[in-house]
């Protein structure tokens, strides 16, 4: 197996993180939208669009970076991904567009509000999905013949992927209710609070129903990955449990700032399962990085693009979150 250069090594490092910020940030406006379709009360609903109204746009652009860094570093990667998974970006594209343009639209059309309300919550449940459903297809492995994609359109859509669809639904769910915690206070910040318990059981239990299929009917989910090889890897899951655990307890305590943080601890340590399963594989279990890097000098040239745009993002996000900072209720006065 050749090793990657270190130009590739920055890349994939940039691309992983990207990811990880993407799912963290927008993970919670998503979980705000899925949650807002569970209620009808306006009040409720108007607080929850100003809860993400500063931040939302802003964290989307980690996902146009991780598709211009996979695009320009890792371009056969790019091109396998998109054979493999060319509905479901479709999909979560219609999502987006739905939720930004019902964002906007539902203050400016009181006569269609009830679409614009509805196309905000039925796309963030089908962003979380089809997100959701690709990692588990890619758990599953995705099959490749000479550098590019040999199954079907439909390939990705197996019973386990829906699995993890599902699953990232209702973590999306208990991020965005996490969220509405640490930034509301009366009845939604109650509202919220009460459905934490629920929605950490419910995560729980679409991810122990994976394992067990993983284990049992579906054994290619897990004998393929580098579990095997890296049974130290098996901690993670530990730490996400005890994540969990920790987000209960916070909420029992209604202390607001811990579910959100044992939230984010939680996606912290299973996306870092992920990439114990996958390395060095970009394309699980086919194309490795070094397999699918652009040429150095291709490499270099990007480097010196990312080196001053990436660090304005970075402060970019950085700032909204400090400006924005505190409960909504206060940045109203």
């Amino acid at each position: 197996m050749t090793d990657p250069s270190t130009l590739a090594l920055f890349w994939a490092a940039v691309i992983a993180a990207a990811i990880l910020i993407y799912v963290l940030l927008d993970g919670v406006d998503i979980g705000v939208g899925i949650l807002f379709g569970t209620t009808r009360d306006e009040a409720k609903r108007g607080e929850m669009m100003t809860s993400i109204a500063p931040f939302w746009d802003g964290n989307e652009t980690w996902l146009v970076i991780i598709g211009a860094s996979l695009f320009a570093a890792f371009p056969a990667a790019y091109a396998v991904f998109l054979g493999a998974f060319y509905l479901p970006v479709l999909l979560m594209l219609v999502g987006l567009i739905f939720r930004g343009v019902a964002f906007e639209f539902r203050y400016r059309s009181g006569g269609m509000r009830r679409f614009w309300d509805a196309g905000f919550a039925y796309g963030s449940i089908l962003v979380a999905f089809v997100q959701g459903a690709a990692v588990g297809a890619m758990i599953r492995g995705i099959p490749v013949e000479n550098m590019q994609y040999a199954g079907g359109a439909f390939t990705w859509l197996h019973p386990f992927p829906v699995l993890t669809g599902i699953g990232l639904v209702l973590g999306y769910a208990l991020l965005g209710a996490c969220w509405i915690v640490l930034k509301t206070e009366g009845g939604l910040r109650d509202w919220a609070y009460a459905r934490i318990p629920w929605l950490a059981a419910a995560v729980f239990a679409v991810l122990g129903v994976a394992f067990i299929i993983a284990l049992t009917t579906d054994l290619g989910a897990i004998a393929r990955s580098n579990l095997g090889q890296r049974s130290w890897g098996l901690v993670l899951p530990m730490f996400s449990l005890v994540a969990l655990l920790g987000l209960l307890a916070g909420a029992r305590t209604r202390r607001d700032a811990v579910p959100l943080t044992m939230a984010m601890a939680f996606f912290c340590t299973a996306f870092l399962t992920l990439g114990v399963m996958f390395w060095p594989h970009l394309i699980p279990y086919s194309v490795t990085v070094a397999d699918a890097a652009a040429p150095d000098v291709s490499l270099r040239f990007f480097f010196y693009a990312g080196i001053v745009v990436l660090p304005v993002i970075v402060a970019y996000t950085i700032g909204v979150y400090w400006v924005f900072r505190g409960k909504i209720e206060r940045l109203k006065t």
